[in-house]
């Protein structure tokens, strides 16, 4: 598995939180049992659920270029609201399309619940990697310690191709 490494491209929510945006579903309490209760709310979860990953993508992403005094903090926000709004239209159409197919098929719901916390596991190094790649190196030289102190090695997590560890 590969990960982008180049601090000047914001990741986009992807296919890893589609299968768990198709089963989130915010309930509006609306009346009625028809499938249209049933596909909007699967709609407005999905758009849920990719705006917070989108929004906590970006700014991770973005913090290491603010740090280096690259952007500031109201072109980080300007990019986070407008990657947010991207990914909410596109979580509104994926959540539209499998909300209909779990409607026609609903013995689905199982598959894609598993394989929605596939995606949230990858979803979920996705974000520590935006995290990890905001640090500076005295920040992750600390971390590293305190890993290594604990007993634990962050090394297959964080290291980069070519990139050496720090002995503990």
């Amino acid at each position: 598995m590969t990960r982008e490494c180049d601090p000047f491209r914001i990741p986009r929510a992807g296919v890893e939180v589609a299968p768990l945006a198709g089963v989130a579903s915010l309930d509006l309490g609306l009346t009625g049992q028809g499938g249209g209760k049933f596909v909007g709310e699967s709609t407005l979860g999905a758009m849920v659920v990719y705006g917070v990953y989108q929004a906590l993508l970006t700014a991770l992403r973005c913090e290491a270029m603010v740090r280096r005094g690259e952007i500031s903090r109201r072109d980080q926000a300007s990019l986070v609201v407008r990657s947010v709004w991207s990914a909410m239209q596109q979580g509104a159409a994926v959540g539209l399309v499998l909300g209909l197919v779990l409607l026609v098929f609903p013995w689905l719901s199982l598959p894609m619940t598993l394989a929605g916390l596939v995606g949230a596991g990858k979803a979920s190094l996705d974000l520590f990697h935006a995290f990890w790649d905001g640090l500076d190196a005295t920040q992750r030289a600390e971390l590293h310690d305190a890993a290594y102190r604990a007993g634990m090695n962050l090394g297959r997590l964080v290291q980069r191709a070519g990139e050496a560890l720090p002995e503990g």
